[in-house]
């Protein structure tokens, strides 16, 4: 078993914590035990392990609050939560930018902004931890920089510096970005973000039907953002965006796989780039206002 991966969507974190829950779900303690076990005492955190969600401290994190949301509270401590957040904190305060910018992060050489390797990830977890009045602050401050620097027509730049407006993804560009920033409204109330996060489902609505299924980078994790909008405002025109989108790779995403006019993914079955993650998007049409963005929104 590999431990050094220790996301919830890349790493062992990820097959432990939903190991555990589903052995719960099952009645089975011992199983549960297991898992639980093996999360708390195998799994470490590298020295040189990046912030972000996918394969960084970020990703560990989210799936303590998993464990914490649907095993229990405390399942893993605050006391060892608050450590990887004051590294997150102060891992973000080295690379900001004096007076603009209050955290930033840096995968593989560049500053990512998105969902998947950048600040809205990071943020996006950061929300769901006790902060404290000055870490408050900072993300809000944060997001803020991302809403300044936005590009005129709305979209979010994948990285720091980046001209290219081009990519509209949960990973890179608007939707990530507008799952955040539902994520702030509700946490914080604040109607600079709820109105930043409408303005860029605007983005999705009119850019975001992409010829890729999936939902990293695809219709059906775009499709995501208006049902959080919906979620958070009951506003009947999101559910209907949502099903317009949904709709459409119902009646015709097989078939324009089979023509080679859709991308089904590097991995076709898989959950974050091929059809797994259209057929979760279709579960969960079902009953909409209890939608979640899997893996990103508790």
């Amino acid at each position: 078993m590999n431990f050094r991966r220790v996301t919830f969507i890349c790493g062992r974190a990820g097959v432990c914590a939903l190991g555990a829950v589903v052995a719960k779900h099952a009645g089975d303690e011992r199983l549960l035990d297991s898992y639980l076990t093996q999360f708390k005492e195998k799994i470490k955190l590298p020295s040189d392990l990046p912030y972000e969600l996918l394969y960084g401290r970020a990703g560990f994190l989210w799936a303590c609050s998993f464990l914490n949301k649907h095993i229990g509270k405390e399942t893993i401590s605050a006391g060892r939560m608050r450590a990887v957040v004051d590294e997150i904190i102060k891992g973000g305060k080295r690379l900001a930018h004096r007076d603009k910018c209050s955290l930033m992060y840096e995968w593989h050489g560049k500053k990512y902004w998105g969902a998947a390797h950048g600040m809205a990830g990071i943020m996006h977890v950061l929300m769901d931890m006790e902060l404290k009045p000055n870490e408050v602050e900072d993300v809000k401050g944060t997001l803020r920089y991302m809403i300044k620097n936005r590009f005129p027509s709305g979209n979010y730049p994948s990285s720091e510096g980046s001209e290219s407006d081009r990519l509209v993804h949960w990973c890179h560009g608007a939707p990530g970005v507008a799952l955040t920033l539902v994520k702030a409204a509700e946490v914080f109330g604040d109607q600079e973000f709820l109105q930043a996060a409408m303005d860029a489902a605007e983005v999705v609505w009119n850019r975001g039907l992409l010829k890729r299924v999936g939902i990293c980078h695809g219709i059906s994790g775009n499709t995501y953002v208006f049902l959080s909008l919906y979620r958070l405002t009951g506003n009947v025109q999101y559910l209907y965006r949502a099903k317009a989108f949904a709709c459409f790779l119902h009646e015709k995403a097989q078939k324009l796989i089979s023509e080679g006019k859709m991308h089904g993914g590097d991995r076709p079955c898989s959950l974050f780039e091929g059809v797994g993650g259209m057929a979760y998007l279709f579960f969960d049409m079902i009953d909409p206002s209890e939608a979640r963005f899997p893996a990103y929104e508790l």
